[in-house]
C-alpha cells in the first residue's frame, strides 16, 4: 500500500503528530477538523454556527488539496460536545454535502481540542 500526506494552508496546521489527510489506495482519510482559523490557529468565535462554517471550509480545503470535492465524500463522522447543537450543525452541513449525502455518524463527546464545539472528519474516494 502506498500512502501520502495531504497538506494545505487552507486548513489549520496539525496541532500534534498527525496529517491533515492521508491518501491511500484511492481514498482520502481526513483528520478531524475543528473550527480553527488556518491563518491564526485560533478557534473562531461566535458559537456553533461560525464554528460549523469554519469546519466545513477547512474540510473543503483538505478535499481540494487531495483532488476531491464534497461529491466524492462517502462517509463522515461528526463529533459534538452538545447534542442540542445537532440541528444547527445539520443545516450547515447539509448545504455542503450534496445529494445523495454521504453516510454519517454523529457522536457526543465530553470535550474537543482547544474548546471546540464541533469536529468533523471525512472519507472520500479520489476522482
Amino acid at each position: 500500500m502506498s500512502r501520502h500526506a495531504v497538506s494545505t494552508s487552507g486548513a489549520p496546521a496539525a496541532i500534534g503528530p498527525y496529517s491533515q489527510g492521508i491518501v491511500a489506495d484511492g481514498f482520502l482519510f481526513s483528520a478531524g477538523q475543528a473550527a480553527l482559523d488556518p491563518a491564526t490557529g485560533m478557534l473562531v468565535e461566535g458559537g456553533i454556527e461560525p464554528e460549523t462554517e469554519r469546519v466545513m471550509a477547512n474540510l473543503t480545503a483538505v478535499l481540494d488539496a487531495a483532488g476531491c470535492a464534497w461529491g466524492d465524500v462517502i462517509k463522515t463522522t461528526v463529533f459534538l460536545i452538545d447534542m442540542a447543537d445537532f440541528a444547527t450543525v445539520n443545516a450547515i452541513y447539509g448545504r455542503y454535502v450534496g445529494d445523495p449525502p454521504p453516510a454519517r455518524s454523529t457522536v457526543a463527546v465530553a470535550a474537543l481540542p482547544k474548546g471546540a464545539r464541533v469536529e468533523i472528519e471525512v472519507i472520500a474516494r479520489l476522482g
